[in-house]
């Protein structure tokens, strides 16, 4: 079977599939996201949402989205950060996009007192202007990933062997999806493509263009697809992607340019793709560290807290890794610490 259907079948079947599971996330899962390491990750989100959204005349009502929102994390700081802004939580309708039921069960009980719904799908949101966020999120669409040869393009296939199950290679052809990769490969090198991105684009980045809002996407990758990513972790730790099939976490880089093109496609603004740490330093972060750390009773907690800046930010670690792109109606003010394209 292609890969993108091995990954499908690994991280979304109902009974057997990872994400069913419900606890991915945190120290006890297999990995840690930006909103399990600080808080201020989640606050300075949303005070640039709510910056976004005074920028675009505070419409009432509004949806208030997160893609994959994991714990609930993300958003229960957001909203703690935003509480103070006026008019902001009264016009907002939080709406989680979740299809696994556990882990609706954990956001609802992290985000007691506010009054949540859920989606399935972008395409079940209300349609109402959308400010949203993604943090990984689209690393968890499935891939296919491709090797160029003389010929075209042979993909990756999964399939079963006597030790059990292996990579192969299809023949190779020529991929209509790839013809715009030819131009900067040479044969030999490998290349993914992820059929879900530019629809999942598509569907926000229209209902942002026609109603107003932004999307704030955050993940690892850059700005095309380049080489083998496919990654798959257990209990923090680097594995095999066929070793334990549906029980581990798979993930592969973000293609933020398909992200843009997709997006102007729809008749939308995506900003210039950007380290995440510079942007978190833009918002702000340094200072909201340095106020966090006042409040440090423990020596452990500050330096636990001074661990959670680093990684964040840090070149050497998530500040570089990943990557931020906003997208916004055509003609709106520039998301808060973004350039454009």
């Amino acid at each position: 079977m292609p890969l993108s259907d091995y990954m499908a079948e690994c991280l979304l079947h109902p009974e057997h599939g990872y994400y069913s599971r419900g606890e991915a996330f945190g120290v006890a899962g297999d990995f840690t996201t930006a909103p399990e390491i600080s808080q201020m990750f989640g606050e300075l989100i949303g005070l640039a949402l709510a910056q976004a959204w005074l920028d675009q005349g505070r419409p009432s009502p509004f949806v208030l989205a997160e893609l994959g929102p994991g714990r609930g994390t993300l958003m229960a700081d957001l909203l703690r950060a935003t509480r103070a802004m006026p008019g902001f939580h009264a016009a907002a309708r939080i709406v989680l996009v979740e299809a696994s039921p556990a882990l609706r069960e954990t956001q609802a009980r992290a985000l007691t007192g506010y009054p949540v719904e859920w989606a399935d799908s972008v395409a079940d949101l209300p349609d109402l202007p959308l400010f949203l966020i993604a943090n990984e999120f689209f690393d968890a669409l499935p891939i296919r990933q491709f090797h160029r040869a003389p010929e075209g393009w042979a993909e990756v296939m999964v399939q079963r062997a006597e030790t059990g199950l292996c990579f192969g290679l299809s023949a190779a052809a020529p991929r209509a999806p790839l013809m715009h990769r030819l131009a900067d490969t040479a044969p030999g090198d490998i290349v993914e493509h992820c059929p879900a991105l530019a629809p999942a684009t598509t569907d926000l980045a229209s209902r942002i263009a026609a109603r107003g809002g932004v999307a704030l996407i955050f993940d690892y990758g850059d700005a095309v697809s380049r080489g083998d990513t496919l990654q798959a972790l257990r209990d923090h730790a680097p594995v095999h992607p066929l070793a334990h099939p549906g029980e581990d976490d798979l993930t592969a880089h973000v293609d933020f340019a398909e992200i843009a093109r997709a997006a102007h496609a729809a008749g939308a603004t995506a900003s210039a793709m950007m380290g995440q740490g510079a942007w978190l330093e833009r918002l702000g972060i340094t200072a909201r560290a340095k106020a966090l750390a006042k409040r440090m009773d423990t020596d452990e907690a500050l330096r636990s807290h001074i661990a959670a800046h680093r990684r964040l930010t840090h070149p050497a670690e998530m500040g570089s890794l990943f990557k931020t792109i906003a997208i916004t109606p055509n003609g709106a003010p520039q998301a808060p610490g973004y350039d454009p394209a």
